[in-house]
């Protein structure tokens, strides 16, 4: 007779954004590491699927919000569909209308849901202007472990949740080479201008980076920020290397895999390069990482913030869509030299 274990099939949602998607990761393969015999699908945009390949016995179940899984309708065929694969219970680490939407549907026949607290009065608190409550609040990934344990699957996260390096293939060799000291990776953008550093400021830290004997690789996504990270990679010589545009996100992955140390935003490279265990500098401009969403496992001397002497309002919003007036720029009052001293240190050249 198969163990009850065997029965149990658990839904996870969770569709967007990358760096939200990014950081079920560890909590997931946590999960499936507890409970190897409890199945878990997760069902995310189909572009995400690559970010979980790693993790063993996780199933993907892509979700086309654009196309036949649009609106309701679209969500009732979508439930359909999900329906026919035996799930006895549903994690919503989303919690928006189409979440929540199929969680009404399950709920109809009596299967047991979740969903994430997000901790919306904590945040408001964190970002308004009056009367801010600065304090650390918990993080995006406590929030996720707590829904699977409301569901009755308690799970703890350790070193061993952390994924593999994967194997470099032919094609990406050329853009790692031993004949540099390290392999840097940095990702300038993010999806508001207050959570992106000036370029020009970038274009000094790149320049230490590789006066080093480094190699800087640039990521970013979108034809727009494909083009601007060219023009930066043409002003150098084969030390620094675009990849905006060149690569598919699952050769993206094996690149950031391999990488020494990533410089990121407050975006979802970051993320990614966490779940890795590489060593990440987040650099912050209106968002703070009290809000919950700085990369798993990294210490908060790694999360670079504007003088609050300076900038007493930050954080104004929890996504960096809102600011007051003089506040736009303020992630470009972090020096270039702090952020080369704070990767000096971590790579051991301070």
């Amino acid at each position: 007779m198969a163990k009850k274990a065997d029965s149990k099939h658990i839904l996870v949602i969770r569709l967007s954004a990358m760096g939200d998607v990014a950081m079920t990761v560890p909590v997931l393969h946590a999960l499936k590491r507890k409970y190897p015999n409890v199945k878990v699908s997760i069902l995310t945009k189909p572009h995400f699927e690559p970010i979980f390949n790693a993790i063993d016995g996780l199933s993907i179940f892509p979700a086309n919000v654009r196309s036949n899984h649009k609106g309701l309708w679209g969500l009732w065929k979508l439930y359909r569909e999900l329906s026919g694969s035996s799930i006895t219970h549903v994690a919503d680490l989303h919690n928006v209308l189409r979440s929540k939407i199929l969680r009404f549907f399950f709920g109809i026949n009596k299967i047991p849901t979740n969903r994430v607290d997000k901790g919306r009065r904590e945040k408001r608190m964190l970002t308004r202007n009056i009367n801010k409550d600065f304090k650390p609040l918990k993080s995006t990934v406590e929030r996720y472990t707590e829904v699977f344990k409301g569901l009755g699957f308690a799970i703890a996260i350790g070193q061993d949740d952390l994924l593999p390096k994967h194997e470099m293939s032919r094609k990406l060799l050329k853009y790692i080479s031993p004949k540099f000291n390290k392999v840097i990776g940095i990702a300038p953008f993010a999806t508001y201008q207050s959570k992106m550093y000036r370029l020009d400021l970038m274009e000094q830290v790149i320049q230490e980076m590789i006066s080093e004997n480094n190699k800087v690789l640039l990521f970013g996504g979108g034809e727009r920020e494909s083009k601007q990270l060219k023009e930066l990679d043409s002003r150098f010589g084969d030390e620094v290397q675009s990849v905006a545009g060149e690569l598919g996100l699952k050769e993206e992955l094996i690149l950031i895999s391999n990488l020494d140390l990533m410089i990121a935003m407050d975006s979802g490279n970051g993320h990614l390069a966490a779940n890795y265990g590489i060593p990440v500098v987040t650099i912050w401009g209106v968002t703070h990482p009290h809000s919950g969403f700085k990369p798993y496992n990294q210490p908060l001397e790694n999360s670079l913030t504007p003088d609050r002497g300076t900038f007493p309002l930050i954080p104004t919003s929890v996504y960096g869509n809102k600011y007051p007036e003089g506040y736009l720029e303020a992630i470009n009052s972090i020096t270039p030299e702090r952020i080369i001293k704070r990767v000096q240190e971590i790579l051991g050249g301070a």
